[in-house]
């Protein structure tokens, strides 16, 4: 009997991994539209605190309101996001002669002769290959926004019908009580998680984009911005997001007095937010194993890229919080949150 069982998870969890892989032009456009009504639905209860506009106001009217706030933001982001990533590509040909002066400093420190194997990747021009690649991911983002806005449309009609059809769905009331107490928890968990976070990466962003504009460095809010969203990934993210203008400022101005300012400047202000400021903050917020979140990374990384690796925490909350409601699968949510409490 309990082979069987098994078999039957196997099975199940194999149609599950082929269906995230081959319906990944569906899913994905389908959870960045569900993430962004998420917010459009919080900055509408923010409306509602106010209490004209919880009085007088219409609640498609505060929908409508903010939606166009929360689209217009990501419009413009997305423009000056655009903007400076062509920005970037049409003036590296002028910063590659500074790649030979750097990579012979770098083989000299470092006694070795890889210097000119650096020197003929940073002159094939494959890294302007690969920011025209970042640059298309982006183009194809904004292109999915009119599916993403169908879907954010469609999510908002079914809200009004939803709670109404589970309590049909149910057989009694303590089910149904039981759901409306799930879903409140991944709302919950979600918002805080979602709110604390982006305050959190506004701030080191923010920090970064001083430094960096301070220093000369070129399209500074393109970097910030890509420290923001890269912050999102557990452990490797904030590194990497600290990597990317450091090593671009070599390529800029061909010495290693700005590189060191980047690289320990902001370099310190992330070592400060993620051991002391965020802990402090969010505390046990996520209730996620610190293995798991790794784990995790890597699963919906490897299945859905770096669109993978930004989703995997709030898809993890949300599974951890279902699966502690079913007695059936309330030990994997123990073992995947991080005390054991669900």
């Amino acid at each position: 009997m309990k082979i069987n069982s098994a078999a039957s998870w196997m099975i199940i969890v194999s149609l599950v991994i082929l269906a995230l892989i081959y319906g990944q032009s569906i899913l994905v456009p389908f959870i960045i539209a569900l993430l962004i009504w998420f917010v459009v639905k919080k900055t509408r209860n923010t409306i509602d605190k106010l209490n004209f506009a919880k009085k007088y106001v219409p609640k498609w009217m505060k929908t409508l309101i903010a939606s166009v706030v929360v689209f217009g933001v990501l419009s413009i982001t997305g423009e000056l996001l655009t903007y400076n990533i062509e920005n970037i590509v049409r003036s590296y040909s002028t910063y590659a002669s500074n790649s030979e002066e750097i990579t012979s400093k770098i083989s000299e420190w470092v006694h070795t002769e890889g210097g000119e194997d650096i020197q003929k990747f940073l002159e094939s021009g494959e890294v302007t290959s690969y920011l025209q690649g970042f640059i298309q991911s982006i183009s194809e983002m904004l292109g999915n926004m009119l599916m993403i806005a169908f879907y954010i449309i469609f999510l908002f009609i079914e809200e009004g019908l939803f709670h109404r059809k589970m309590k049909l769905f149910f057989d009694d009331d303590k089910r149904h009580e039981a759901f409306q107490l799930t879903t409140k928890k991944i709302d919950k968990m979600l918002s805080r998680y979602l709110i604390l976070k982006s305050l959190i990466n506004l701030t080191t962003s923010s920090i970064a984009f001083i430094v960096m504009w301070a220093i000369g460095l070129q399209s500074p809010f393109f970097w910030a911005a890509l420290i923001f969203l890269l912050s999102f990934i557990p452990s490797i993210g904030p590194i990497v997001a600290l990597l990317l203008p450091s090593a671009f400022s070599l390529i800029q101005f061909g010495n290693f007095v700005p590189f060191s300012i980047i690289l320990f400047g902001i370099g310190s202000v992330q070592v400060f937010v993620g051991n002391y400021l965020e802990p402090k903050l969010m505390g046990n917020t996520l209730n996620i194993s610190p293995l798991i979140a790794i784990f995790s990374l890597a699963l919906w990384g490897s299945l859905w890229g770096v669109i993978g690796m930004l989703l995997s925490v709030p898809i993890t909350v949300a599974l951890i919080i279902v699966m502690a409601q079913f007695p059936s699968t309330r030990k994997v949510a123990i073992l995947l949150s991080e005390k054991g409490k669900v």
